[in-house]
Formats: C-alpha cells, structure tokens, sequence
C-alpha cells in the first residue's frame, strides 16, 4: 500500500527555503556547524522524498527534478545542497539500481516519506583513498553463525554524517575471495560512531566527518548488495548522469549566487572619481556576460543531460563523466571572473563572495577527477578509430 504525500514542492517554495538557508550560511560556514534547522524545513516540504517511488508513497521525481532541487538550494547554502543532493542520488540508486531485498528498499523509501530519514553512502577510507581508483576496502564485514553480519572499519568524508539515518558503507566480506559492496547500517546502531574531524577550506558545514564502525551487528539481508570486485569495474551510465548533472546544476547554482551578489554591487557602487554605478562601464557589463554565457551553457547541459537520462537514454559513462568536468569548471570561472569584478570586497569575509569562492572549488575533488574523466574520454575515443 502506498503512502499518501503532498505534491512535489514547486520552485517558489525552494526558493523561499533557499533564501532562509542563505541567511543562516555565513554561521554555519563560520563554525562548521551542521544546518539542522535548514534539513528539517526541506523535511517538511516534503524535498528529501523528492526521488523516492510513488508506489512507496514518494515523488517518483527523476534526475531533472533533483538536479533543479540541489541548484535552487545551492543559491541559498551550498551544504545543505550537497546534503541533499546525495539524499536524492542514493535514493535514486539503492530503491532502483542495487540488488536489494524489496522489504528492505520498502522500509528505507517510507522511512524518507515519513519522517524525511537521510540517507547517504559512505566509500572513502583512509588508505583507499577514494574506490574509483581500485583497491579492497579495509571495512570488513565478517559473517556470524546466527546468519548475520559484524561491521568494523572507518570512513572518511561522509557528508551529512550528523543528520544521517541510513549509511550504505562500502565494505568487503571475510570470505577467501572477498566480494565487495554496500551494506546498509543504521545510523543510531550500537557501535557507530561519528569523529569530527571535518575542516575544510569550502563546504565546512556538510559535516563530512570520520564515521567509525566497531563490532557493528547488522541482520543478514543488510549486506545489501556484495559482488566479485570486477563485477563494479565498469562504469555504470545511470550514476555517471546523476552525478554529472547533479553536481553540475548544484556548482551553478553557487556560481549563480556569486552571479547575482555582485551583480547588486555593481549597481549600488558609485564610486566618488566615476559619479556613476559600476554598472555603467562596459568593462564590467562585458565580464558579467562572460558569466552569463558560462550559466546559460551550464544550464543547458544539465537540462540535456537530465532529460534523456529520464527518457531513458542516460549518457554514454566517459562523455557524462567529461560533461561533469566541464560544468564544474564552467562554474568555478563564472564564480572568479564575477569576484573579480568587486576586488576586495570579493574577499571580505562580510560578504558571502568569499564563501561563495570556497564552496565552487570542492566541484574539483568530486570523483571524477577532471584528469581521470579526460583520460577515460581520450581512452575511449583512441581505441574506437
């Protein structure tokens, strides 16, 4: 039986959530401090079951949906937006891609409908390093003789950590020939534990700590989807698109901020030797083109690459993960050359420019990188001619 839920939220109301969120940022971003208050209000309007199926009582929104969510909120608080835009990526990907029981796909999704449950994965470890690069986890879970599981290991970087109900951890199993893959533990489960270590240069209040599992005991059917390694070689086009245009549209909607902020400086700034806005010199109407054009080729890569994922004819995986590459760069230049334009004032921590220049450059650390993204394209196309 589906659960009854309201109409996915419209674009005014992200907004509105999203001009509350801005007012709060410059706090959060100042003490790294997770924005509770602002998940809740996404809670409430229903946002963090935006992706969940409508036979579980949720949205059924696709990639186009979250993208244009994790864009508006981004204007507003770009953290908040990486949080839910994995909330929205993992719910794509483990109640429609993963090899997972149906109860337990049922009980996560109406855990979203109901009470807005976070959920997020959890890959990075200390010395894997990030596992598109290959390698074994050392988070092992290792079977027990009632049929269940006991989980150890660390993770690194796991955004939301403090607001998470759900984590999918990657992890590898005891056997002789380890497999490898994600098993779903609960947050509050005895044994888990969060480390506040993140302190970061941009995004300080995603609160991606260290997330520490000790003798965590899980049922059998939570070791939800464990595989030979080879069979997670390949890459996978579903999650090159949502993570391509997902990212993309969030990063532009930073840069779209910076766009807006400066473009109000230049209208108010008069300054004595000028008697006139800034505004008024062709110079400064040049390079807030220049921005213009990087949003508006953006926003159109992220329009294409969401609708034919949603049509059904998601992006072949190395031109989506280029494409990723792309947007990130366009939004990061956008967000300079407007900085650029306001000199100092760019740079004043009274103004939300700075943060605005710290949060675009973490669209460079999202895997993948823009090296590994090019060599694959340059791969690809070298070995079909």
């Amino acid at each position: 039986m589906s659960l009854a839920l309201a109409p996915p939220p419209a674009d005014a109301t992200l907004r509105a959530l999203s001009a509350g969120f801005a007012a709060r940022a410059a706090l959060h971003d100042r003490d790294a401090s997770f924005p509770h208050e602002n998940i809740a209000e996404l809670r409430q309007a229903g946002v963090l079951a935006l992706t969940v199926p409508r036979r579980w009582g949720g949205h059924g929104g696709g990639l186009a949906e979250a993208a244009e969510a994790a864009g508006l909120v981004a204007e507003g608080c770009a953290s908040t937006a990486l949080v839910l835009l994995m909330q929205l990526t993992q719910q794509a990907g483990f109640l429609g891609n993963l090899r997972v029981a149906e109860a337990l796909r049922a009980r996560v999704a109406q855990d979203a409908v109901r009470s807005g449950a976070l959920l997020n994965a959890l890959r990075v470890e200390p010395e894997l390093g990030s596992p598109s690069r290959g390698g074994l986890p050392q988070t092992i879970i290792r079977r027990q003789p009632d049929g269940g599981w006991r989980l150890d290991g660390r993770k690194i970087y796991s955004t939301g950590a403090p607001g998470l109900s759900w984590m999918l951890v990657w992890a590898r199993d005891d056997a002789e020939s380890p497999r490898v893959g994600l098993v779903l533990v609960p947050a509050a489960a005895a044994g888990v534990r969060i480390v506040e270590s993140w302190d970061h240069l941009g995004m300080r209040a995603t609160g991606s700590h260290d997330v520490v599992f000790e003798d965590v005991a899980l049922p059998a059917d939570y070791a939800a989807d464990l595989r030979p390694p080879a069979e997670w070689g390949a890459p996978e086009a579903t999650q090159a698109s949502w993570n391509a245009a997902g990212l993309g549209a969030l990063y532009s909607g930073i840069a779209r901020a910076a766009r807006d902020w400066t473009a109000r400086f230049l209208r108010e700034r008069v300054p004595t030797g000028l008697g006139a806005p800034l505004a008024t010199l062709p110079r400064m109407q040049e390079k807030l083109g220049e921005v213009e054009a990087l949003l508006a080729s953006n926003a159109r890569l992220v329009a294409s690459l969401a609708a034919d994922h949603d049509a059904g004819r998601p992006a072949a995986p190395a031109e989506a993960n280029a494409l990723k590459s792309v947007l990130v760069e366009n939004a990061i230049r956008a967000v300079e050359t407007a900085a650029q334009l306001a000199g100092n004032h760019a740079l004043s921590r009274a103004n939300p420019m700075e943060r605005h220049l710290r949060d675009v450059l973490c669209g460079r650390v999202h895997v993948p990188t823009a090296e590994a993204a090019h060599v694959a394209a340059g791969r690809a196309l070298l070995q079909s001619r």
